[in-house]
């Protein structure tokens, strides 16, 4: 699959995920599904002890993913995208449909490669006030 192109939109992935500067570049995932006009990207943070969610901008990264889907030379085409960043370096996984089980949940193979990449901590995803407006964060 590697061709300038696909390695440009790698790059320009990298960039963006760069762009959130609240938590080290280091220890981040993108965690992607995809299908033709379709694109659900999840990103995460390695905080040691546990791991965070960051709520990526769709409109964007969303744009970058879907083009590099659709980038693909081949008829077949893969379904998913995992994208680490380690060690000031990238490296990024295909999935392809025939590869997933269709009776897992989505958000259980999700949460499954969460853990492959970080191990098994808890997510805490974005903060939620509580009926006193005070935040909360759930895991």
């Amino acid at each position: 699959m590697p061709d300038d192109k696909t390695d440009r939109l790698l790059d320009e992935i990298g960039q963006l995920l760069a762009e959130d500067t609240d938590y080290p570049l280091d220890g981040t995932l993108l965690y992607a599904e995809l299908d033709r006009n379709f694109v659900s990207p999840s990103i995460f943070k390695d905080l040691g002890d546990r791991v965070l969610y960051r709520p990526p901008d769709l409109e964007v990264i969303g744009d970058v993913l879907l083009e590099l889907w659709e980038a693909q030379v081949s008829k077949r085409r893969w379904a998913e995208i995992e994208y680490v960043v380690r060690g000031g370096k990238f490296t990024a996984s295909f999935t392809y449909p025939e590869e997933i089980d269709r009776d897992e949940r989505s958000f259980d193979r999700r949460d499954r490669i969460v853990a492959k990449h970080f191990g098994p901590k808890p997510i805490v995803y974005a903060p939620r006030a509580n009926d006193e407006g005070v935040l909360e964060y759930r895991a």
